[in-house]
């Protein structure tokens, strides 16, 4: 299997041969991928409002943003500024000091999820033994967040939709963490890393996808729901609750719950391409292709092209994905609060029980194909 190219240590070995002692270059690297992390995120959401608007206005047959910038690229630049810009607005009988922290804590555990997400063999922020548990678990501090926002805001909206968001997410973090459980027995590791590396055998054919079906349906629906994209928008619901938790936010503070919106559905269709789509890599391996150009796998030059197109890959997976669930937000109708609450409950938690039994029994039985 091609190892990749060891980012980390190239950078440094890089920074020593100029002269710089080993510990300073290892300072220096220290803070290069977290600021990558920011930006590329922050880059992830401006293309995913874009591709909202764009594939929004297709569905209802209409052109869309078209003349700021080519193709009206510049709206999600002009979106963003215009949220940086405007009047940072505290309601006068709100708890500032709650009101305030409320968006820090909803977006924090969002950008620190992403250092588990990797885009090839070495390139990845932290390789954590327990990366899919560490997601798990910033995952759920997100809903506290939103439960602050809304009582602090001292707006009945706002405290329905994070009385909302409290009881959805409770609801669909037991079936998320079921069918990623079912995936981690599959491939013996919490790592993400590992869990890619144990889908690169056959190809395509060797995706989590088709030896997890029902896993994969859970997972997806279950982060549809975590994201609260349609139709499990209950929260934010504008026809019933103006925009819940949202309510009484302006300028910088409401730009970060919908920075946090748009980052978690990011995160969400990265995390389904890693552990069920192949993450990085193609549906024809690329070991297959090499032998077939006759070329060597440790060309230096062969691996910067292998990394490429291990970033492509992951990228273009969680797009297609993205792509499905914008398309699920206009074909769909929301959903009450009792079908959502009983769809977690009463459909998705046992049949994500009875597909986590499933996987032990077969893992037994079958060894040799689910990774034993």
């Amino acid at each position: 299997m091609n190892p990749g190219i060891d980012l980390q240590g190239t950078f440094i070995q890089s920074v020593k041969d100029l002269g710089v002692p080993p510990g300073a270059a290892k300072a220096l690297w220290m803070p290069l991928p977290m600021v990558l992390m920011l930006i590329g995120a922050t880059v992830g959401v401006l293309v995913a409002t874009w591709l909202e608007r764009k594939i929004s206005a297709a569905a209802q047959q209409r052109i869309g943003p078209e003349y700021q910038g080519p193709f009206g690229l510049l709206v999600p630049v002009a979106d963003g500024l215009k949220l940086v810009f405007k009047e940072d607005i505290i309601p006068a009988k709100a708890d500032p000091w709650l009101f305030t922290i409320g968006p820090i804590i909803v977006v924090l555990p969002v950008f620190l999820s992403y250092l588990i997400v990797p885009f090839g063999q070495n390139i990845i922020v932290a390789n954590v033994g327990m990366g899919v548990f560490l997601w798990i678990a910033l995952s759920s501090i997100q809903p506290i967040g939103l439960l602050m926002a809304g009582y602090a805001s001292n707006n009945k909206y706002a405290l329905l939709g994070g009385l909302r968001a409290a009881a959805q997410s409770i609801s669909y973090e037991i079936p998320l963490a079921l069918s990623v459980l079912a995936i981690a027995m599959m491939s013996n590791s919490l790592s993400t890393v590992d869990i890619v590396n144990q889908q690169s055998n056959f190809g395509i054919f060797g995706w989590n996808i088709w030896r997890q079906p029902l896993g994969f349906m859970i997972f997806w629906i279950a982060a549809l729901a975590e994201c609260e994209r349609l139709p499990f928008d209950l929260p934010e619901a504008e026809e019933e609750l103006v925009a819940g938790y949202q309510t009484e936010y302006s300028g910088m503070k409401f730009a970060l719950f919908y920075l946090s919106s748009y980052i978690n559905l990011v995160l969400s269709a990265l995390l389904v391409a890693i552990l069920y789509l192949g993450g990085w890599h193609c549906p024809i391996p690329l070991d297959m292709i090499t032998g077939w150009l006759g070329v060597s796998e440790s060309d230096p030059a062969i691996q910067v092209v292998t990394a490429v197109i291990g970033i492509t890959m992951t990228v273009i997976k969680a797009y297609l994905l993205v792509f499905l669930a914008i398309l699920i937000r206009w074909t769909v109708p929301r959903v009450r609060i009792d079908q959502l609450l009983d769809l977690g409950w009463k459909f998705l938690l046992p049949i994500g029980l009875v597909n986590l039994l499933l996987t032990a029994a077969f893992k037994l039985a079958f060894p040799f194909a689910f990774g034993g």
